[in-house]
């Protein structure tokens, strides 16, 4: 069975920006506010963070539901790990999840810098250093046969994207315009020479782009 390369659910505002500027510890999205993005996914009944009854059913609710389908490891850029920039200063820093991150499969932290692996719960992050296609390799045989999730940012899905190495895109675009930060396209038509597109509007108000590999 093939091992598919997948990003699903990654949100970026209508002009294509994933997250903000001047990431901070206080402000994981930079000047962005993340409740703006991610409203749609907030309102569902399988929202993993809910706590109280109730929420949305329907296409939203569906892709919410689906995050965790067949994935047996994950790949992320260090930005999406922590706010630190350079070498690792400070070990007690162990992501902004708390001691039950939603992962529950190896997580490969993508980092310049060296740091020993850590495990939380069922999660374990391993600090790797090597190109995307190693990254994937490495991956691939953590996740036993089952898919790889491409989690982001927005530059490291760019990565693999320019190594040519993504099979298939789930983007949720929010009907808003941010103007500045991490940019994920210009627009999706960049990616038409490589993949198909299908665009679902939902009745939340954003747009499912499902990109798969022509």
């Amino acid at each position: 069975m093939t091992q598919l390369l997948r990003v699903q659910n990654f949100n970026v505002s209508r002009d294509g920006i994933g997250a903000g500027e001047d990431q901070s510890l206080e402000r994981p999205f930079g000047h962005v506010d993340p409740g703006r993005l991610f409203a749609w996914a907030g309102a569902t009944a399988s929202w993993p963070m809910r706590t109280d009854p109730g929420g949305s059913r329907g296409l939203d609710d569906y892709f919410t539901r689906d995050y965790a389908r067949n994935i047996g490891a994950e790949i992320m850029g260090r930005n999406k790990f922590g706010p630190q920039r350079g070498p690792w200063l400070d070990h007690d820093w162990q992501g902004w999840w708390g001691q039950e991150p939603p992962f529950h499969t190896p997580v490969f932290v993508m980092t310049h810098h060296a740091r020993p692996s850590l495990t939380l719960s069922d999660t374990t992050f391993h600090f790797v250093d090597g190109d995307p296609a190693a990254v994937l390799e490495r991956a691939r045989e953590a996740a036993r046969g089952k898919d790889v999730r491409l989690g982001g940012g927005a530059s490291t899905i760019r990565q693999f994207l320019d190594a040519d190495l993504v099979d298939t895109l789930h983007v949720v675009v929010s009907p808003l315009d941010l103007g500045t930060g991490v940019r994920l396209w210009e627009s999706p038509d960049e990616l038409l020479d490589r993949f198909h597109l299908e665009v679902v509007p939902s009745p939340s108000g954003v747009s499912h782009h499902l990109f798969w590999r022509k």
